[in-house]
């Protein structure tokens, strides 16, 4: 098995401070993964101006399309609930911005996009389906096979994040018609690996990770999963575990726009299909 280990922590940083990249001739699909915006409701630090800005920046690198990684918005947290008024215009303003920019973008839903209005048996999806559709899905650009997840699903009698039951069976449906050579990208909110504890906190936990990561990784046995984007740790991280790339990529909004956060600033990445469908990324800072 191999394994490479990046994490912009107190061992390694690794930036990109170019202002653009320079698209070569022999790529095919370029895309922007943008996650954790965490526009709250006061848009206090500037947040929501401080975006329009990563979003300029991300226009400058002539990308085809955004995925944005999750935590759209604070709808949900530890400390607040907000109510239906205020999570429904934290979901407008984010969907007027990125929209006026004219660029394609499929959102996953993270942790904080969920407004659960005291439902106790659901996934608190459904505000975030209301704007943006369905909480999973699935889409195909030059030959590259996308899936969007919700990796913050529940399951009865157990604690974590997961990818869904209903969800899992809808993945090999769709799966099932993917030929095998298709190389495939996967965007979740929750990382299927991560080494933020063991790196930031000197231990091991398994915290923060898709609670049935096995069972997802499962459903890819027979294709060609490529790269894993991830979000929620607000770290850039990179891991190359058995020929899959698992990519945590930063947040745009680091330590929720209070600076960098354990050496990661805020930031986007930038990933490059060539002709050969070969991978390659960077992680861009904003500097906002």
């Amino acid at each position: 098995m191999k394994v490479r280990f990046l994490l912009t922590a107190a061992l390694a940083v690794f930036f990109s401070f170019s202002p653009a990249l320079a698209r070569d001739k022999g790529t095919k699909l370029r895309f922007a993964f943008a996650t954790d915006v965490h526009m709250n409701a006061g848009y206090t630090e500037n947040r929501l101006e401080r975006f329009k800005l990563a979003l300029s920046k991300i226009k400058e690198e002539n990308v085809d399309f955004i995925v944005f990684g999750g935590d759209l918005n604070d709808v949900s947290s530890a400390e607040n609930y907000h109510d239906r008024e205020t999570s429904e215009k934290l979901f407008e303003v984010f969907k007027k911005t990125v929209e006026a920019t004219g660029l394609e973008y499929y959102p996953a839903i993270g942790n904080h996009d969920r407004f659960f209005d005291g439902c106790t048996d659901c996934d608190g999806a459904e505000m975030y389906e209301r704007f943006f559709g369905k909480s999973y899905r699935t889409f195909e650009k030059a030959g590259v096979r996308f899936f969007i997840l919700n990796s913050v699903q529940k399951r009865k009698g157990a604690s974590g994040y997961f990818v869904g039951e209903e969800q899992l069976e809808w993945l090999r449906n769709e799966l099932a018609s993917v030929p095998a050579s298709t190389p495939v990208v996967v965007s979740t909110h929750v990382p299927v690996y991560s080494m933020y504890y063991p790196v930031v906190e000197g231990r091991y936990a398994f915290l923060d990770v898709i609670a049935n990561y096995r069972e997802l990784l499962d459903a890819f046995k027979a294709h060609n999963l490529r790269l894993v984007l991830q979000g929620h740790q607000h770290l850039h991280e990179e891991l190359l575990l058995q020929d899959v790339n698992y990519v945590t990529g930063g947040a745009v909004c680091a330590n929720w726009w209070k600076g960098e956060h354990h050496g990661t600033k805020e930031g986007f990445l930038v990933v490059d299909v060539d002709e050969n469908n070969q991978f390659s990324w960077s992680y861009i800072i904003v500097n906002c």
